[in-house]
């Protein structure tokens, strides 16, 4: 888990030296913070121009779980980190990769289940009641 942790600090480092490189051989001097503002703020936007067509075409076709699950999947990708880091710098427990692919393993295998279940709910509701052809 360190190893990897570091791996993104290396690979964030050097997009950070070459955005630095950039801005400094293209006569901008941006500051630090003025350059945080417009990359963070590029990306952003380039994942809502991407995300928004995405989602609304999901949501068209009522696939609004998928949305969430989405969502929900990311929250806990930054959440079992986040704990994995805190314990880390606090020393409250070791940083381990295999705790986060536990941790999401185990939301993966919960939400089978509830995916299961909710499919048999659908699917009995639909023999039971179907849909009026005429609506």
């Amino acid at each position: 888990m360190v190893e990897l942790l570091y791996k993104i600090i290396y690979w964030v480092a050097e997009i950070h030296d070459k955005i630095l490189s950039l801005n400094d051989s293209g006569g901008y001097y941006f500051t630090d913070k003025q350059l945080h503002f417009i990359v963070v703020g590029c990306v952003g936007m380039a994942l809502i121009f991407i995300l928004y067509p995405t989602f609304k075409l999901l949501a068209k076709y009522g696939h609004t779980m998928i949305i969430a699950w989405l969502y929900v999947f990311t929250v806990l990708v930054v959440l079992t980190f986040s704990v994995e880091i805190g314990q880390w710098l606090s020393g409250t427990g070791t940083m381990e990769m295999a705790d986060v692919i536990s941790g999401l393993t185990g939301f993966l295998v919960m939400f089978f289940i509830f995916a299961v279940i909710r499919g048999l709910f659908h699917a009995i509701r639909n023999m039971v009641a179907p849909k009026d052809p005429d609506r």
